[in-house]
């Protein structure tokens, strides 16, 4: 949960400590791979076989070619010209390293790396932009997209989940480049956030109070702030009794209950056919008998679907928001109903909103890198035509360490939740819902 705004030195990386003499010598093996093998053969085996196959096939061509070879510069040298033939090529090292959460190549040469919160540099290149490119269209063939001039932007899924992102010239001046932004494969829970310092105890038994009474929540921060590890984290507090229906723009949500249907948008074809908004999605979802609908991030439309959802008894609906504060939350769902199409005074927006949400959660990436929950505010109503907010709980920065580390304190309103009764109504213990005035 820790990342510094900072990029540290390169860091060191086995695929591209191997020397020119050794790079030549990859390439020349691969060439002479690619011509040694049967494809049609090839493709009548499973993946292990194809890839033992493979392995058998190179070890041959090395031992032939470079018999001087050491056994761990031969080992190596088997294992980067796989991952060209099966995988990313150099990017595939990053792949199996289950501690970075981002790949982000900014052209042949400069690639970088988010591990354990620090970004970073690496020494890992590309030998060229063709090389780059081939393995950026392995990625898109696979959904069936194409990226050229005419189509020069692309998101796409690996099939471990992550999500990708293309987009090469002209409108990537310096080159094509390329981020990957990947999932655990053991999603975090709230233990986790907890044990980042994210929030509090007292937060935590707020947030459950508020999911299990079946209030509307939203989650609101810019961009890697946490906010769908978050959603993720509080969808573990749904009963495991209820439908839920999931919408996404891409599948990143990991629900662990049982009855859950994740939908997911698809683009339009090559010929501009076939696409499937999340606005779509959304009216599908209501005929669909679900409990709950969460939809990973609202960006358009959809929001005022969601909020007539909200209003017409589907109680207990999640969604994020790219917002800084829970005033500009606010000020987005207005822009991104309006973007409905329908010309609907503001005032009516507003009255809609401040009927169908009932708590706002601001997460914030901090300047050291640190994510955290720093406010929750429920909607307590209207003045005027202006909605009305109260602050529960918020993080309040108090200074930064010499060495970068910010310093706060969490620390409790003490006000009465709005929805006190409706939620002890719902079988919640009081004491999880008083905020109380403690500070941490």
């Amino acid at each position: 949960m820790s990342l510094p705004n900072t990029v540290s030195a390169p860091a060191t990386s086995g695929a591209a400590s191997t020397s020119k003499r050794l790079e030549d010598l990859k390439l020349r093996v691969h060439r002479q791979l690619l011509e040694r093998l049967d494809l049609v053969a090839l493709s009548s085996l499973d993946s292990a076989q194809a890839e033992e196959h493979i392995r058998t096939t190179l070890q041959r061509l090395l031992q032939a070619d470079s018999p001087e070879l050491s056994g761990l510069e031969r080992e190596r040298l088997i294992e980067e010209v796989g991952y060209e033939v099966f995988g990313l090529g150099p990017l595939e090292e990053f792949l199996k390293d289950g501690d970075i959460s981002d790949i982000l190549v900014n052209g042949p040469g400069a690639v970088y790396i988010e591990k354990q919160g620090r970004l970073s540099l690496t020494d890992v290149k590309f030998r060229d932009e063709a090389h780059l490119m081939k393995v950026i269209d392995r990625i898109v063939s696979t959904i069936g997209r194409r990226l050229d001039r005419d189509s020069p932007m692309v998101d796409a899924r690996l099939p471990d989940g992550s999500r990708v992102n293309a987009i090469v010239a002209p409108l990537a001046i310096r080159g094509p480049c390329l981020s990957i932004r990947r999932f655990g494969r053991d999603p975090y829970r709230i233990d986790n956030l907890l044990a980042f310092g994210a929030l509090t105890p007292q937060m935590v038994r707020y947030l459950a109070a508020a999911i299990q009474g079946r209030l509307n929540l939203i989650i609101s921060g810019g961009t890697g702030a946490g906010k769908t590890t978050l959603l993720n984290c509080l969808t573990s507090f749904i009963p495991h009794h209820e439908r839920v229906v999931t919408i996404e723009d891409s599948a990143e949500l990991q629900l662990q209950q049982p009855h859950v249907v994740p939908l997911e948008t698809r683009p339009p074809d090559l010929d501009g056919k076939g696409e499937v908004t999340q606005r779509d999605l959304v009216r599908n979802a209501l005929r669909m008998r679900p409990d709950r609908i969460v939809v990973g991030e609202a960006r358009g439309g959809e929001a005022l679907d969601m909020l007539q959802a909200m209003n017409t008894g589907h109680d207990g609906s999640l969604t994020t928001v790219h917002a800084n504060s829970p005033r500009e939350c606010l000020q987005r769902i207005e822009v991104m109903v309006l973007m409905a199409g329908y010309e609907l005074p503001v005032k009516a927006i507003r009255q809609q909103v401040g009927s169908a949400v009932h708590a706002l959660v601001q997460v914030a990436r901090l300047t050291d890198g640190t994510r955290k929950v720093v406010r929750i505010s429920e909607i307590v109503g209207m003045e005027g035509d202006q909605i009305q907010i109260q602050d529960l709980f918020e993080f309040v920065q108090t200074g930064v360490t010499p060495e970068g580390r910010v310093q706060g304190q969490f620390r409790a309103s003490g006000l009465r939740s709005r929805y006190f009764d409706r939620l002890v109504a719902a079988g919640v213990k009081p004491g999880d819902i008083l905020p109380g005035t403690g500070e941490r």
